[in-house]
């Protein structure tokens, strides 16, 4: 096996309308954004002709599923990835690996020195004639009873880089989003398959009690609180109706890869800002929104609706993050999402 294809060479190999008729297709069946799909065709095509004993008498015209996981570092990817544009970071490339993964189209394990990945089970995209009716999404308040354990087995997938106890994450999540529905549901939010009735998205906006604001000038990780040990919540909840309130943390804001494209996220950032709006009758003071992106892919989604670093945390990738609320409601949100599509 693993024949002596270098990654920028693959268009030879897999020609370009080829890939694109796989991108279309993937696009229209699994959610994907354009540039994922275009990602996960290369990739796929990459591994698959990795895979073989040596490189085929002429160019392949379809994809078919691997029987083997295949090596790929992530140089090789960021190659695979960015061969006709400005040259992409291997992290970039494996994020984007990460993505894929998030998005049950690759699996990965790392075997003490390079990754491996396989190509999971995808439908016969080549014999598709009849493209699959779009799912509808529908924006839903937050059910403790129903929607607490598929919410944190979300936010467990936004912790994967932070710590290996996906279950310990998961556990504590449903406690504590059963808890904060108690306190204040009123901000707690998910984006609902219509079919299922299944949860894909979900925030929660916390109010914050003036005795906390201190926390939000010092370095983020202090202010952890789902993927640690600690009992102790270092951010505490304002109440209904206090007058002292004026900042909020957007404590978690989170679409499943599947269902990341521009209409769910803008349908999903516009009943954020009705949830918003509606907030201030509860609390008339606040002003100031906060968020900490967990997941780096989530710090673009904050910089194009015009949030602003104020802490960077000195050990990690973590950063508190600020914007004006007045500013927010007052923000074209399809034209901000647009520039990440």
């Amino acid at each position: 096996m693993d024949s002596s294809i270098e990654p920028g060479v693959l268009d030879q190999w897999f020609p370009p309308d080829r890939q694109a008729h796989y991108v279309e297709q993937l696009r229209t069946q699994q959610g994907l954004t354009r540039r994922r799909a275009e990602c996960f065709v290369r990739l796929w095509a990459y591994l698959s002709l990795k895979n073989l004993q040596s490189l085929p008498q002429a160019p392949i015209v379809d994809l078919d599923s691997l029987k083997h996981p295949v090596s790929c570092t992530h140089r090789e990817a960021a190659d695979l990835f960015y061969s006709e544009l400005e040259r992409g970071s291997d992290r970039a490339a494996g994020m984007m690996i990460d993505h894929l993964v998030q998005a049950g189209l690759v699996e990965k394990n790392f075997d003490g020195n390079t990754n491996m990945l396989f190509i999971r089970a995808v439908r016969d995209l080549k014999k598709s004639a009849v493209p699959n009716a779009p799912i509808s999404l529908q924006p839903d308040a937050f059910n403790p009873r129903t929607d607490a354990i598929p919410v944190a087995t979300l936010l467990s997938h936004s912790y994967n880089w932070m710590t290996s106890s996906k279950t310990a994450v998961a556990q504590k999540a449903t406690r504590l989003l059963r808890q904060w529905a108690q306190q204040y549901p009123s901000t707690m939010r998910v984006l609902r398959r219509s079919d299922t009735l299944q949860p894909i998205g979900f925030y929660t906006i916390y109010p914050i009690a003036s005795i906390s604001e201190d926390n939000l000038f010092l370095p983020p990780s202090l202010s952890l609180h789902l993927c640690t040990d600690g009992a102790v919540d270092p951010l505490e909840m304002a109440k209904p109706g206090d007058p002292q309130c004026v900042s909020v943390f957007v404590r978690s804001w989170t679409l499943d890869e599947a269902y990341k494209t521009y209409d769910s996220v803008c349908l999903f950032m516009e009943d954020t800002r009705q949830t918003f709006v509606k907030m201030q009758q509860d609390f008339p003071n606040i002003s100031d929104i906060y968020v900490m992106p967990i997941h780096p892919s989530y710090e673009a989604l904050a910089q194009v609706l015009g949030f602003q670093k104020t802490i960077q945390d000195p050990h990690s990738y973590l950063c508190w993050m600020y914007l004006a609320l007045d500013h927010f409601l007052k923000l074209d949100i399809e034209k901000a999402i647009a520039q990440l599509f």
